[in-house]
């Protein structure tokens, strides 16, 4: 069977028992909206909190503060003591994560049904009564500084990206690193904590997905026993800071012992509800999907000029980043491996895509979006982010519609229109000794 065939079978054979009506919302006095999903397949369920608070909430002084929360929020509240969160989570079965981006801090609660009650209790808990402990605080602090000194140290890509957005950025928030300046993470004052956990972390700003072996009755039974009695919060003020148009490149040279240069390039592009957001995704998957992908064919395979390449384009609430970041190959100078990466966008850009390769990448993404729905953890992930980004959990149905929607011309005027030398800004990693040519 021809994948292409393959991919028109693929949501009734992988997403049957879940459509769009079997998603259930309730709405809390307080404002908090839980999504539910009911799916039977295992006696296991979980629940995703969505936060809509990230570092482009943050403003200079408190940089770092929605990373250091992700901490925080494992260490205490009134019912249960500092790292009992873990221990009674697991001695119910469960098991618990987080994450943190520029735009939403995300907490994951995975576990039988028979936990349940006791996730809600843990969550409403730490909710009402998190324990902001001068020693914890001080604990934490000293964890998310080394946290920040290992992640600069160890990850190049991290260390070039914190300067390169830094740089493409310097009127939205989106400027500075989710995990905080060094100086802010220093000097945060309680005060400070207690006044972000009060304005982002009331009900009216979280966005609750449950999916599993549960029923919509049992959920909403215990969201109005443990989540509805928390107080509503006053609405946090909106982000209204527009990044100006770029108005000529940017370039930044960043030095330190690398075994090889680095490059970054990174071009702004519209926020994931952008119309053209499918057209730009399929464009990421073209330059760097694969080892048929155009970079990595090109720049690794043939050429030899790289020894790795990658491409990203990251959900946003506002206008972010497209970026392409490239590690060089033995004797390539940096320069070279950036030219080389232009000649090829201007491939496109002068002599556009065929459609059997926009075929094969819609393929490749719709595949990938049906695979992330197999599992319950998979589908609250997925609710959750159409929900938040994309403003309608109901348009993860007609995600994959909208890609076999895209046409060649429409991919090929998006590289036109920001694959712009205007609106880029290009970042090396060398090291000290090195100089440019």
């Amino acid at each position: 069977m021809r994948l292409s065939i393959l991919i028109l079978l693929l949501p009734c054979c992988l997403f049957p028992q879940s459509l769009k009506e079997d998603i259930k919302t309730i709405m809390l006095s307080n404002g908090m909206k839980i999504l539910v999903l009911e799916d039977h397949s295992i006696p296991n369920a979980n629940m995703y909190l969505f936060w809509k608070v990230g570092s482009r909430n943050e403003y200079p002084g408190i940089t770092g503060l929605s990373h250091f929360f992700e901490h925080m929020m494992f260490n205490g509240s009134k019912n249960y003591e500092p790292k009992m969160f873990d221990i009674v989570m697991e001695a119910s079965g469960g098991a618990n994560n987080a994450y943190t981006s520029e735009n939403v801090t995300v907490y994951t609660d995975w576990f039988p049904t028979s936990g349940m009650e006791t996730i809600f209790k843990l969550e409403s808990d730490r909710i009402c009564f998190l324990n902001f402990d001068d020693e914890m605080i001080e604990s934490e602090r000293g964890v998310v500084l080394s946290e920040r000194s290992t992640w600069l140290e160890n990850s190049n890509y991290s260390l070039l990206g914190e300067q390169v957005q830094g740089t493409a950025f310097f009127a939205h928030p989106y400027r500075w690193p989710v995990i905080g300046y060094e100086s802010d993470i220093k000097n945060w004052k309680k005060e400070d904590l207690q006044n972000y956990f009060k304005t982002y972390y009331a009900p009216n700003n979280c966005v609750v997905v449950i999916s599993g072996d549960v029923t919509l009755s049992e959920v909403e039974k215990l969201s109005k026993k443990y989540f509805e009695p928390i107080p509503q919060g006053i609405p946090p003020r909106k982000i209204h800071t527009v990044e100006p148009e770029q108005l000529g490149e940017k370039r930044i040279v960043v030095k330190k012992e690398v075994a090889s240069p680095n490059i970054m390039i990174s071009y702004h592009v519209p926020e994931s509800k952008s119309e053209e957001y499918y057209a730009l995704s399929l464009l990421n998957s073209i330059l760097s999907s694969g080892n048929t992908s155009r970079l990595y064919k090109s720049l690794v395979d043939e050429k030899q000029l790289a020894t790795a390449v990658y491409t990203d384009m990251s959900y946003s609430f506002n206008p972010f980043l497209f970026t392409i970041y490239a590690i060089c190959n033995d004797d390539v100078s940096p320069d070279t491996l950036e030219n080389a990466v232009y000649k090829e966008i201007d491939n496109i850009i002068e002599k556009g895509i065929t459609d059997e390769e926009l075929q094969k990448v819609k393929n490749q993404k719709v595949m990938e979006f049906y695979k992330s729905l197999e599992t319950i953890n998979g589908k609250s992930n997925t609710i959750g982010t159409y929900e938040l980004f994309f403003g309608d959990y109901a348009k993860l149905f007609e995600a994959a519609e909208e890609y076999k929607k895209v046409t060649p011309a429409e991919v090929l005027d998006a590289a036109k229109k920001y694959f712009i030398e205007t609106n880029r800004t290009v970042g090396f990693l060398i090291s000290p000794e090195e100089e440019l040519q």
